[in-house]
């Protein structure tokens, strides 16, 4: 073609401006042929680059679907009432901590749980007329065992006459591989969403670990890249729980980013190698290492523990619907209640409670905060547990009047009942207690 028309100017003109002529015509019929050609591959580039977007979008829906049809196979997948679990491994993780790994001993399946919730045991101990009733939270991700981490809790040092606890005494100098024992489907509201991806913070102290690990491994385990800071604080080696489970969790995760701190390093403690950071896990430390306060923060530990970090994260700027932590026990931190109108407040303060069997008739105290505590105010006893909702230890029979739930249970009492350790009475109220 490009001799066609260079022959064609040279007939028209036959002499040397009509070459030039038609020579500038050629370069400017190839400018626009190499134009288009790049034009070409810009567009392909583009249309690659769409594609792989569009591919990464319909990767990250579909897993959200696959998460979120795991979640209500999950729903449908526990059990009602007890089930019986084979210890089929005892392992002591450090200084009074043990790990227990449980298999169902009827050899059935196991339903998956969301990271963070617990497990609920009814105990048969020496000398107790009926089971003692205590949750744990499960410390690894869903498998084929569930595995509980507990603490053995001694008398405090400074009270020497208060007894160990009950449960976890049991659990650590009783309990051994073979042994069965009873617990109830996995519940909780604490737990870590899988199909969010936005970024987290796990902040744990001693054995309130356990939640955050079941997290961590979930993470790991959903092949997510999800950006996860992991704090953990404790006094020493000797009370450092599941130290190589972390240390091989973080190595093989670039995502999960693993700081400890040692408040009291022992003499064998080499930082840099057992822990990164000495002193105690405080605001301060998260503001210098985080690079901005814009995350979602999970956290477990002791009271004391978890107001310091509520409270450092409120004045870091941290909107409350971004914090989230385990509730169980009374001396642990609660969520902020919804201050009672002036109307309320009038109407509380003119509420009888009646606890029938103690024969007791009071006037109901707003400040008490739920029926449990103030029950153990007028030295009426009620059994407990978790304190959250969760065992269904507290539960009581109402024989007149209704209650209000500061939040919703785990699972609904039975009709005429009520969950005293989260309730306020609604109006006057008897309750069989």
């Amino acid at each position: 073609m490009n001799a066609t028309l260079i022959e064609s100017v040279r007939n028209a003109g036959g002499g040397g401006l009509s070459f030039a002529i038609g020579f500038a015509l050629l370069a400017g019929l190839l400018a626009w042929l190499a134009l288009e050609i790049f034009r070409s591959l810009l567009r392909a580039a583009a249309e690659r680059s769409q594609h792989r977007v569009a591919l990464e979008k319909l990767r990250a829906q579909l897993q959200e679907i696959r998460l979120r049809c795991r979640e209500a196979g999950q729903a449908q997948a526990g059990w009602n009432g007890i089930r019986k679990f084979t210890v089929v491994k005892k392992i002591c993780e450090c200084d009074d901590v043990h790990a227990f790994y449980l298999k169902p001993h009827d050899g059935r399946a196991l339903p998956a749980f969301k990271p963070g919730q617990y497990l609920t045991f009814q105990l048969d101990l020496p000398g107790r007329d009926k089971p003692l009733v205590r949750c744990y939270s499960l410390s690894d991700s869903p498998k084929d065992y569930y595995r509980v981490t507990i603490k053995k809790e001694k008398s405090p040092p400074d009270k020497p006459d208060v007894p160990p606890g009950a449960s976890s005494s049991y659990f650590c100098d009783l309990v051994k591989e073979g042994d069965i024992l009873n617990a109830k489907a996995p519940a909780g509201h604490f737990f870590l969403d899988l199909t969010k991806p936005n970024p987290v913070v796990l902040l744990a102290g001693g054995v309130g670990i356990t939640p955050l690990l079941s997290m961590a491994n979930a993470i790991a385990a959903s092949s997510s890249k999800r950006e996860a800071w992991f704090f953990f604080g404790a006094r020493n080696g000797r009370e450092h729980i599941h130290k190589a489970e972390l240390e091989k969790l973080t190595a093989e995760n670039e995502n999960i980013h693993l700081h400890v701190c040692y408040s009291k390093p022992g003499e064998k403690d080499v930082k840099g190698r057992d822990f990164h950071h000495e002193g105690r896990l405080d605001i301060e430390l998260l503001k210098t290492l985080l690079p901005s306060n814009n995350f979602e923060y999970y956290l477990c530990g002791s009271g004391p523990f978890m107001k310091s970090l509520t409270d450092g994260l409120e004045a870091w700027g941290v909107p409350e619907k971004d914090v989230y932590f385990e509730a169980f026990g009374p001396a642990t931190v609660k969520k902020k209640a919804a201050a009672p109108t002036p109307e309320e407040t009038v109407h509380l303060a003119k509420i009888i409670v009646t606890f029938a069997r103690s024969n007791k008739t009071v006037r109901w105290e707003p400040s008490a905060g739920n029926l449990l505590d103030f029950a153990r105010s007028q030295g009426v006893k009620i059994d407990s547990g978790c304190c959250a909702g969760g065992c269904g230890t507290c539960v009581v029979a109402i024989k007149s009047g209704a209650v209000d739930y500061l939040k919703k249970p785990d699972a609904e009492p039975e009709a005429g009942s009520c969950l005293t350790c989260i309730c306020r009475p609604k109006n006057d109220l008897v309750l069989d207690a």
